[in-house]
C-alpha cells in the first residue's frame, strides 16, 4: 500500500463506493453478533465494548505508526481544525461508534442480530436524510429530491412494519430504543469521519481519530460501571482457544470505518446509509440462519424487509437528470 490518500484524492466511482458500503454493512452485522456474544459471555457489555474498541485503537495506531502518509494526514487534520476550516467536534465522530459498539454488547445477543439491525436501520435512515440536507457530510449539502425522499420513505416504512412484526413482550422496549438511537448518531459519525478523511487526505487518519474518541468514552463508561457493580469480570476468554473469534470486533470495526469514510464522499450520507443497511440486513439474516444467538431465528418478514430496502437503495442511487 503506497498511499492511503488515493481513495480520498481520486474518489471512487459510484458503483465501487456503493459496493464498499454494502460490504461494510455485512461487516457491521458480523461485528454485532461478535460483540453481543462477547458481552453475554463476560456478563458485562460495558467491558466487552471497551475491549473491542481498544483492540481496534491498537491496530489503527500501529498502522498509522508504520505509514508516513497516515501520520501526515493526522497532523493535517489537526492543522485544519486549528485554522478553523474543520470543526473540532468532527474529530470526535468516534463517540457515535462507541454508542454503536456499546449497544451491540448490551442488546444484540438478547434481541437477535436481525431485530437489532432493523431497529438500528430506523434511526440511521431518518438521520441520514437530515444530515445530508444540513450538509454535514464531505459532499456538502444534498437537497431533498423526490427520489431521495421516496427511497428513505420506503426504507423507513419497511423498518416500522418489520419492527411491529417482531415485537415481543419478553423484550424490553429500551433494548429496541438503544440500537435505534445508535442508528441516529451513526449518520453523524459517518459524515464527520468523511469530513476528517477529506480534510486530512487519509481515511486511515480519520479512522485513528474515530478510535481515539470512541475508546476513550467506552473506557470511562466501563470504569464507572465497574465502580457501581463492584469490579470487572474475573476472567476473559483466552486468545488461544476456540473463543478467539470474540476479539474480532475491533479489527472488523477498523475495516468498515475505513471503508465508510472512503465511500461517503462519493455517496453522501443517505445513500451510504442505505447501502450499508442492505449489507447489514443480508449479513444479519445469514448470521441468524447459520449461527443464531440464544435461539433467535429468521421469520418470513426479515427477507422481505431486506429485499424492500435494496429497492430503496436502487431508488436513491439512480442517476439523476438535469443539473446536480
Amino acid at each position: 500500500m503506497t498511499s492511503v490518500s488515493t481513495p480520498i484524492a481520486g474518489r471512487l466511482p459510484l458503483w465501487a463506493a456503493v459496493g464498499v458500503a454494502v460490504v461494510c454493512g455485512m461487516l457491521m452485522a458480523t461485528q454485532s453478533r461478535i460483540n453481543g456474544e462477547f458481552g453475554r459471555r463476560l456478563g458485562d457489555g460495558y467491558t466487552a465494548a471497551a475491549l473491542s474498541f481498544t483492540v481496534g485503537l491498537v491496530i489503527v495506531a500501529v498502522i498509522v505508526a508504520l505509514m508516513p502518509s497516515a501520520r501526515h494526514g493526522a497532523r493535517q487534520a489537526v492543522a485544519e481544525v486549528r485554522a478553523g476550516r474543520l470543526p473540532g467536534w468532527m474529530l470526535l465522530g468516534g463517540v457515535g461508534g462507541a454508542v454503536f459498539v456499546l449497544t451491540q454488547s448490551l442488546a444484540s445477543a438478547l434481541v437477535g442480530v436481525s431485530l437489532f439491525t432493523i431497529a438500528f436501520i430506523g434511526g440511521q435512515t431518518m438521520s441520514g436524510l437530515v444530515v445530508d440536507r444540513i450538509g454535514f457530510g464531505p459532499g456538502g449539502r444534498r437537497y431533498l429530491t423526490v427520489r431521495r425522499v421516496l427511497g428513505a420513505g420506503i426504507a423507513l416504512a419497511v423498518v416500522v412494519w418489520s419492527v411491529a412484526a417482531h415485537i415481543d413482550p419478553e423484550i424490553p422496549v429500551w433494548l429496541l430504543l438503544l440500537p435505534f438511537g445508535a442508528g441516529v448518531v451513526q449518520s453523524v459519525q459517518q459524515a464527520a469521519n468523511g469530513r476528517v478523511a477529506a480534510a486530512s487526505g487519509s481515511a486511515v487518519s480519520s479512522t485513528l481519530f474515530n478510535f481515539i474518541a470512541g475508546a476513550s468514552v467506552l473506557v470511562v463508561i466501563a470504569l464507572v460501571h465497574a465502580l457501581v457493580v463492584g469490579g470487572f469480570p474475573t476472567s476473559l476468554p483466552a486468545l488461544v482457544s476456540p473463543d478467539w473469534w470474540l476479539y474480532l470486533g475491533g479489527p472488523l470495526g477498523v475495516t468498515f470505518i475505513f471503508g465508510l469514510a472512503t465511500a461517503v464522499r462519493v455517496t453522501g450520507v443517505l445513500l451510504l446509509g442505505l447501502c450499508s443497511i442492505s449489507g447489514q440486513l443480508v449479513g444479519s439474516i445469514a448470521i441468524d440462519l447459520i449461527a443464531p444467538g440464544q435461539g433467535h431465528g429468521v421469520d418470513w418478514t426479515t427477507p422481505i424487509a431486506a429485499a424492500l430496502v435494496v429497492v430503496a437503495v436502487l431508488v436513491v442511487s439512480l442517476p439523476s437528470r438535469g443539473r446536480p
